[in-house]
């Protein structure tokens, strides 16, 4: 096969994928010209458009240019591309070479220092976390990450190509492809059963990442989670052989000591609210501090760390109402955001918004989503986003909301959420789905604003 570096254009089907784009970036800052197709525009294709990046929305075999051949041309896709697709099918008709994105990306982490964050939930801000630390000490990595960096408005953190800080995605067993080096599991809660089955297969799927990693290696393991490889552990709640002790919350921030088998850091301020993400945090300091980064220069770093946008992203309004926008889209994930709102706001009104993602996952995880969600005040539920899946028979926001005990519950279409929302009464707003509930975001901070005046 052929050196993936050695092409002078990529085409990408499916370039508006946040791992994609990472990769379209990547080459693009190579020095490549890139093209794309995605179905639909979104801000991450118009931040690339702005870049040089040069994408389509039809997937029509007229919007391939014509300067593109299987000599010059690298084809990368991801599997959510439908097989019918004609620029895809094109492609492959032609002659192209067309690798999927986690192949690349496994090309790519076999030529450097890997450093893989995989989990069912948290690994973006870990990933995220990790890179910035990274790059906060000047060492020659780059970052692909599956969420936007606060600090640099990217998914894509360049400093140099020795070592790689990658999100080891479990979505069709991805993270299989990988060369880790080292290497962090966060979670193995059960997730993707479409493609899994059951949660024994998420785990196997999990022990088999874990064996990657070689016995040079370092392995780093959330206490609780069962992995037969060797490992350490790391938690947030309880000693392990990495963990966080003297935890207190003041305002936003927590401070925290870390405690590892070589050395303690004392009084380590983190910038984002909830214990979970004090363990977020522990991993990716634990896996700075075997990569050689001076404590000192970790401390400095954690404390201007500004997260990931849509992971409990807060504004605060001068008429005392909070909007927080998480990305939240399992039972697992909306408990820890709700549980960060109720620990920062114990005595507010709490309104959430919650866009479910996938109809197997809400047919999965109906009752756990039924918990998670009767712990807010009030809940407004959207339409179900479908994202690749056609619709499953029965399984509706509705079929959702009738396993909720809470009596005030609504559930709308997004187009209407806005409306809805304007005629609530609350103190904190939260708005949680991996759809496209995002796009309420921009609306509902301009209306907040407006209400303060």
């Amino acid at each position: 096969m052929k050196d993936i570096h050695s092409y002078t254009y990529y085409y990408f089907i499916g370039i508006g994928g946040i791992g994609m784009s990472a990769l379209a970036r990547y080459f693009k800052f190579s020095g490549a010209q890139i093209y794309g197709y995605d179905k639909t525009s979104t801000q991450l294709t118009q931040k690339l458009t702005e870049e040089k990046i040069v994408i389509t929305y039809k997937d029509e075999i007229s919007e391939i240019p014509t300067n593109l051949n299987p000599d010059n041309t690298l084809v990368i896709y991801t599997p959510a591309i439908p097989k019918d697709s004609n620029i895809k099918k094109y492609f492959q008709k032609s002659g192209y070479q067309l690798l999927k994105r986690s192949k690349v990306l496994g090309l790519i982490t076999q030529t450097t220092q890997c450093l893989a964050i995989a989990g069912t939930h948290g690994k973006t801000t870990t990933s995220t976390l990790l890179g910035y630390l990274c790059k906060y000490a000047n060492l020659p990595a780059t970052a692909f990450l599956g969420g936007i960096s606060v600090n640099y408005n990217t998914n894509f953190i360049y400093n140099g190509n020795q070592i790689s800080v990658v999100e080891a995605d479990e979505f069709d067993r991805s993270f299989l492809s990988l060369y880790p080096d080292m290497a962090v599991i966060t979670s193995t809660d059960a997730d993707h059963l479409d493609i899994y089955g059951d949660t024994k297969h998420v785990l196997n799927s999990f022990n088999e990442f874990a064996n990657l990693v070689p016995e040079t290696g370092f392995l780093l393991v959330k206490k609780g989670i069962t992995i037969k490889a060797k490992h350490y552990t790391y938690s947030a709640y309880e000693k392990a052989d990495y963990y966080a002790k003297n935890i207190q919350v003041v305002k936003d921030t927590v401070e925290f000591d870390l405690i590892t088998p070589e050395i303690s850091i004392k009084h380590l301020t983190l910038h984002l609210p909830g214990k979970h993400n004090v363990e977020n945090a522990v991993a990716a300091l634990s896996i700075g501090l075997k990569i050689g980064i001076d404590p000192e220069i970790l401390r400095r770093a954690l404390a201007s760390f500004n997260g990931v946008k849509r992971r409990f992203t807060k504004h605060s309004f001068t008429n005392g109402k909070v909007y927080i926008d998480d990305y939240a889209h399992h039972p697992t994930e909306l408990n820890a955001a709700i549980n960060a709102v109720r620990d920062l706001y114990p005595e507010k009104k709490l309104l959430t918004v919650f866009q479910p993602h996938l109809y197997t996952r809400t047919r999965d995880f109906a009752e756990d989503f039924a918990r998670s969600l009767n712990k807010t005040d009030e809940l407004i539920l959207l339409d179900i986003y479908p994202a690749r899946e056609l619709q499953i028979e029965g399984i509706t926001s509705e079929w959702l909301a009738q396993k909720i005990p809470n009596p005030n519950k609504n559930v709308t279409s997004l187009d209407k959420a806005l409306k809805l929302i304007k005629s609530k009464k609350f103190d904190i707003l939260l708005t949680v789905g991996a759809g496209n509930i995002d796009t309420l975001y921009e609306p509902l901070i301009e209306w907040l604003h407006e209400a303060e005046v």
